[in-house]
């Protein structure tokens, strides 16, 4: 099954075109906001490379968030557009669960990190069960640095641009909890259409269709934490450690 994978979800792009597990074509660039001018020239290049346009695809595969919001937008509507020209189906894969996948069958729970607004991050955690199967066992969440080391167990291991920009913080609270926690090589750390494209394969297989009015997924902190920040003394208010998990612009 030949498929279309696309990731925006970051300040990075990725393009990938799969044929089953094999990739036939990729493209992992920095953007720097730029998706919109640069996602569809570097389809294009990619179907020149390999033959192929969307009338021999079988399939199209988008990260969904969390993440940027404008990033996500490009990305889902350009998919969106895609699917409307051509008829080919369309799985959207939460953006942690892409993350996830660039660490296949390891034996670990996984704890895929992303960042999102000064001071917080994205997360949520995964394990492969004996059949192969990435299952996640706790909902995305966004949240602060302390949040995010409170909620951890180990044994884990840890990935993502989240864990990168945060790693000493996180490192002293795992440290004072007795968490063990491993992290994971260098070339997982970013969210790849590689990975996009798998997990939007397996969805396909079962049935997983993404539907006419599919939105970004966007992750946001519970009103009550918001809350009770707000009520904290002076100096320790919400404001000092991020403006809210609403993605990056």
């Amino acid at each position: 099954m030949k498929i279309l994978a696309v990731e925006t979800a970051t300040g990075r792009q990725s393009v990938a075109i799969l044929d089953g597990t094999r990739v036939l074509a990729r493209s992992d660039e920095e953007a720097c906001g730029a998706h919109a001018r640069r996602l569809v020239p570097t389809i294009d290049r990619l179907f020149a490379a390999t033959g192929l346009s969307l009338t021999g695809l079988d399939g199209l595969a988008v990260s969904i968030g969390p993440g940027s919001f404008t990033g996500l937008r490009v990305g889902l509507a350009t998919m969106m557009g895609f699917r409307a020209v051509s008829g080919l189906p369309l799985a959207t894969v939460p953006t942690l669960e892409a993350l996830a996948w660039n660490c296949r069958e390891v034996g670990l729970t996984l704890c895929p990190i992303l960042r999102a607004r000064t001071g917080e991050v994205y997360w949520a955690l995964y394990r492969w069960t004996s059949d192969r199967v990435l299952t996640r066992i706790s909902e995305e969440r966004a949240g602060t640095i302390r949040t995010l080391g409170e909620s951890m167990t180990g044994p884990i291991l840890v990935l993502g641009d989240g864990w990168e920009a945060n790693k000493d913080e996180l490192q002293l609270a795992l440290g004072e909890r007795m968490v063990k926690a491993e992290e994971a090589p260098p070339e997982a750390m970013a969210v790849s259409a590689v990975s996009v494209g798998l997990a939007g394969l397996e969805r396909l297989a079962r049935g997983d269709k993404a539907s006419q009015g599919v939105a970004p997924l966007y992750v946001q902190r519970a009103e009550a934490e918001v809350a009770w920040e707000r009520r904290e003394p002076a100096g320790i208010t919400a404001s000092s450690r991020g403006n809210g998990g609403h993605g990056r612009a």
